[in-house]
């Protein structure tokens, strides 16, 4: 795990754009390269909350996976771990191991006394991660329009 950088643009711009990887999370697609570079530019949470979102990289080649990290969204005051990652990494257990370390951060090191996890309902690959690192299932909220789950430490 490590910090974005400004190469991480087009990487950004990739798994956007790839309708299967935003299927579940309301997020649109970039419209243009410079708009993900834009978007790395100006990520301040590193900055602003001492974390943020981490680029996860394979240590052997050094080819960018997806991301990982916490999230402090000050009007909800509430941490969140999320996470994406490119289709040819899915069902390898990248989002888990990289999430479970997120998760052990935030709260071992952050001192994070709550951390949670949002997924629409459909989306039962990333609810089985949250399961997995240890997040229990709270209740159902209204996600964009559709049923979503939020799951708690």
């Amino acid at each position: 795990l490590r910090e974005f950088i400004s190469s991480d643009g087009i990487q950004f711009y990739h798994l956007n754009n790839d309708i299967d990887v935003i299927k579940y999370i309301g997020n649109k697609p970039f419209k243009s390269l410079q708009e993900a570079n834009k978007f790395i530019s100006t990520y301040s949470d590193y900055e602003r909350n001492g974390f943020g979102r981490w680029a996860v990289i394979n240590k052997e080649n050094g080819e960018f996976l997806g991301w990982c990290g916490l999230k402090f969204t000050e009007k909800l005051n509430e941490y969140d771990i999320g996470f994406r990652f490119f289709k040819k990494f899915w069902n390898k257990g990248y989002a888990t191991e990289s999430s479970k370390s997120c998760l052990s951060y935030g709260i071992n090191e952050l001192k994070m006394t709550e951390i949670l996890g949002r997924a629409m309902k459909e989306n039962k690959a990333s609810i089985r991660v949250l399961e997995k690192i240890g997040l229990e299932y709270e209740k159902e909220f209204n996600f964009n329009g559709n049923i979503g789950v939020i799951y708690k430490t």
